[in-house]
Formats: structure tokens, C-alpha cells, sequence
């Protein structure tokens, strides 16, 4: 009984990301090849936006999928016209946001650890009168994360950052500037704390 158990609990997980996949397509999501979804995101596009899922990315929106669980589904949204979210190829994705007012990119061979958030808006005037309703001079600046790097669970990457490849980000952290490639990073706000051993870095692989 229990392996029919598995092989229903299988089929059905099958049909519920082919279904899930098709409702990313029907809301204009450009979804590639090989795509896996573990439970359905929580995905929102503006008319006129972007939303690009590349080759062979994971996104894991159930907590039984991923050792450390997630808070919630992943989320995937734009907030204007002209907006993008780009993920590239191989990107891993635990739980977490990604909000877009302008653009924000994630590169190839990327991990975002459970319950990351990535947003390229402030969402709100720093200016009080009016805060709560207005959203004129909201500050805005895009992400960029290069490929390779690894963002530790629970960190927030905000507007304006750049991350080079290969870097990692230490659990927690609060990156609100630019971090370069091959470093390890943490904190808050997140600093540079050492560079990556070298005979870790890609060029060093390839060498040997």
C-alpha cells in the first residue's frame, strides 16, 4: 500500500506542476525547458512587464521539498509596466520574493536559500505626508545577481545592489550595496568578509 501510496502521491505532484506551469503561461510568463515547481507560486505580472523563467530552474514552494522549509509560496512580481524579472538558467529558489518596479536579474547556476527576498523599490516615499497611499518619488534601482552566487536563507537583497559571480551571502544578511565577485559576505548591513579560497573559484577548476 505504501509504494501505490508514493506512486499516486507522484502522478499527482506531476499533474499539479504541468497545471501550474500552464497558469504561469496563461498569466504571460515565459517559462523554459525542464522547469520544476514543487507547489504552485504566487506569480503577478503588470500588462506590459516581464517575467522570464529560464532552463531547468527549481522553484519550491512547499516546505516537505526543502530541508529548512519555506514561510510561504515563492512570489514573482511586477509592479509596473516595463518591468522585468529574469532568472536564468539552473537558478534554485526556496520559498522567497522577487518584486520588480524595474528590473531585477538573476544569473545562471544561481541558489537563493529559503525565504530570500530580492525587491528593486523602496515601495513607498521616504517623504511622511501621504506615505501610506502615495507612491510618487519612490526610489528605484535594479538588481543585478551575477551567476553563481549563493544568497543564505532569510537575507534581503535591496534596490540598487549589484552581486558578483561566485560570491556567497551569509544567512541573514541585509545587502544594501554593491558586493564584488569571489567573496564571502554578511551582515548587517552586509560587508565583505574574506575572499573565496581560491582553489574553489571556477578559474581555478578549470585549470586543474
Amino acid at each position: 500500500m505504501k509504494i501505490i501510496s508514493r506512486i499516486i502521491d507522484k502522478i499527482a505532484s506531476m499533474l499539479a506542476a504541468q497545471i501550474a506551469k500552464l497558469s504561469l503561461r496563461s498569466l504571460g510568463v515565459e517559462v523554459g525547458a525542464n522547469v520544476t515547481l514543487w507547489g504552485r507560486p504566487i506569480v503577478s505580472r503588470v500588462q506590459g512587464s516581464t517575467i522570464q523563467i529560464g532552463n531547468r530552474v527549481v522553484l519550491c514552494s512547499v516546505s516537505t521539498k526543502t530541508a529548512l522549509g519555506v514561510n510561504h509560496p515563492v512570489v514573482l512580481r511586477t509592479l509596473s509596466p516595463g518591468a522585468k524579472i529574469v532568472i536564468g538558467n539552473d537558478v534554485g529558489m526556496s520559498g522567497g520574493a522577487i518584486c520588480s518596479a524595474q528590473s531585477v536579474t538573476i544569473g545562471e547556476g544561481t541558489l537563493l536559500g529559503a525565504n530570500v527576498v530580492i525587491a528593486d523599490t523602496d515601495f513607498h516615499p521616504i517623504v511622511p505626508e501621504g506615505r501610506r497611499y502615495s507612491h510618487a518619488d519612490v526610489a528605484v534601482a535594479p538588481v543585478t545577481i551575477q551567476e553563481n552566487v549563493f544568497i543564505g536563507m532569510n537575507s534581503l537583497i535591496l534596490k540598487g545592489v549589484v552581486i558578483g559571480a561566485n560570491s556567497v551571502i551569509g544567512a541573514g544578511s541585509v545587502v544594501t550595496k554593491s558586493i564584488p565577485a569571489n567573496v564571502i559576505a554578511a551582515g548587517n548591513p552586509c560587508r565583505v568578509l574574506k575572499p573565496l579560497v581560491e582553489e574553489f573559484a571556477p578559474s581555478a577548476l578549470v585549470a586543474s
